[in-house]
């Protein structure tokens, strides 16, 4: 099971990368755009995602990580069970949706395993 604490250090090892509110939850950011959330009751992150990212993260196990219900969805934000990811696994999800907000010279810096 990954902790908030776990979370938080990895989002926030991203350049640049902040921590605040977000409605009910924690969010991070890069600049004024959210990359991800966190709900810490429901032991789930929602990160922003391309569609194309989401497919292939999604395929791995539906109930690890799985594409937000609704509009959103669609728009590539997806849920990531806390419970059930691996850390390897949540690290390089966050880096994905880091960079797909992040502005180029900011993505260009983060290394992928």
């Amino acid at each position: 099971m990954i902790d908030i604490e776990t979370l938080r250090g990895i989002a926030l090892s991203l350049p640049q990368a902040t921590e605040g509110p977000h409605a009910d939850k924690t969010g991070f950011r890069i600049g004024k755009k959210l990359f991800a959330t966190v709900n810490i009751k429901e032991s789930r992150a929602t990160v922003k995602l391309s569609p194309a990212n989401q497919d292939i993260f999604c395929t791995f196990d539906s109930t690890v990580i799985y594409p937000v219900p609704n509009k959103w969805g669609k728009q590539g934000w997806t849920h990531v069970n806390l419970q059930a990811v691996h850390k390897e696994m949540l690290t390089e999800i966050l880096k994905v949706a880091y960079c797909e907000v992040a502005p180029k010279r900011l993505a260009e810096l983060v290394v992928f395993e």
